[in-house]
């Protein structure tokens, strides 16, 4: 067996478990059907292996740090986000028993897997196998970073996430539609940002009638991380897309665990009528429309009182000259 651990360090333990959650962010939107896991390997304070689920959801992410780490991982700590999957699959090896095997010595988890093929099972084999294992540390941020995994396993369905572009009176166009552009080319570049982290992106008809939008994510380097394109219609969807005629049906969306709503103002409203929202994004630019097209239609609030807790600011920041602010649903995993 390895030698005792020498006493840790909590700051120590949190500084490499959010680098953990940083690495998970790299592969939302590409991991799916699995989560996107982060993983670090650190041996005497230093890392000596790294690894984020990839495309696809393999290797995952522990397999790759070991990888990574060789005979290193022996006696090593494991900083993983999210509980190492138990179950056996024809894909890759149990990711429990490949930590175990390698000599790991301790694990720190951000957070139980909700997945009830794993659920307590992979730190419970790691801890019979002489690991030490602590969890939760950083349990909501971890949960944050893989929303849609945790979603799809305790609600059935994809995280959303609400993108609008606005004016400061709350317009996304002028009265006869236009809107190009409303925000600046650095709001516009992390919208795309956004995109490439999200598994499909969805519009309504009136959107695609009027913008043939093709949203795809146009940062060099980034193209082949364009998400698949949705419509929200009864209608027939184009060549490539697919299509759903209400809210609720994002739940059959396959290999959807992230999904991006950019439009319009109907499509916007009938998500947050069926309580479907779980990120807001208002990047906002500093432009007076007057009379012109509401960002969100009819969400059927009856007395202004149901308007107040649904949401927390999560984030605010300048971009360029426009303003991005990022809100929680008060509901949301």
């Amino acid at each position: 067996m390895p030698p005792a651990d020498p006493m840790t360090d909590p700051a120590e333990d949190r500084r490499f478990m959010a680098a953990a959650i940083a690495l998970s962010e790299r592969g939302r939107g590409l991991s799916t059907p699995n989560p996107n896991v982060g993983c670090l390997i650190v041996r005497d304070g230093r890392v000596v292996g790294r690894g984020w689920t990839q495309k696809g959801g393999r290797p995952h992410a522990e397999a790759q740090a070991l990888e990574q780490a060789m005979d290193r991982a022996h006696g090593a700590t494991a900083y993983v986000t999210l509980e190492p999957c138990f179950h056996l699959s024809p894909r890759g090896p149990r990711c429990a028993d490949l930590l175990a095997r390698a000599g790991i010595r301790r694990a720190v988890i951000a957070l139980r897997d909700p997945d009830p093929r794993t659920n307590g099972q992979g730190a419970a084999w790691l801890r019979d196998h002489g690991v030490a294992v602590e969890m939760g540390l950083m349990e909501t941020q971890a949960r944050a970073a893989m929303a849609g995994f945790v979603l799809r396993q305790t609600r059935g369905r994809p995280a959303v996430t609400l993108k609008l572009g606005l004016s400061l009176d709350g317009r996304i166009a002028l009265p006869d539609g236009s809107s190009r552009w409303i925000t600046g080319p650095d709001a516009r570049a992390h919208a795309h940002l956004e995109r490439a982290r999200h598994d499909a992106i969805l519009v309504g008809g009136g959107t695609l009638r009027c913008d043939a939008p093709r949203l795809d994510v146009r940062l060099p380097g980034m193209e082949s991380r364009s998400p698949r394109r949705i419509l929200l219609s009864r209608g027939e969807a184009p060549s490539g897309w697919g299509r759903i005629k209400r809210p609720e049906d994002i739940a059959a969306l396959d290999r959807v665990d992230h999904l991006l709503v950019e439009g319009g103002a109907q499509t916007a409203a009938a998500f947050l009528r069926a309580g479907l929202v779980d990120r807001l994004l208002l990047y906002r630019a500093p432009i007076l429309i007057g009379e012109g097209l509401p960002g969100i239609g009819d969400i059927g609030l009856a007395d202004l009182a149901q308007a107040h807790g649904r949401w927390a600011l999560a984030d605010e920041r300048h971009l360029g000259v426009d303003r991005l602010e990022v809100y929680a649903a008060a509901r949301s995993a």
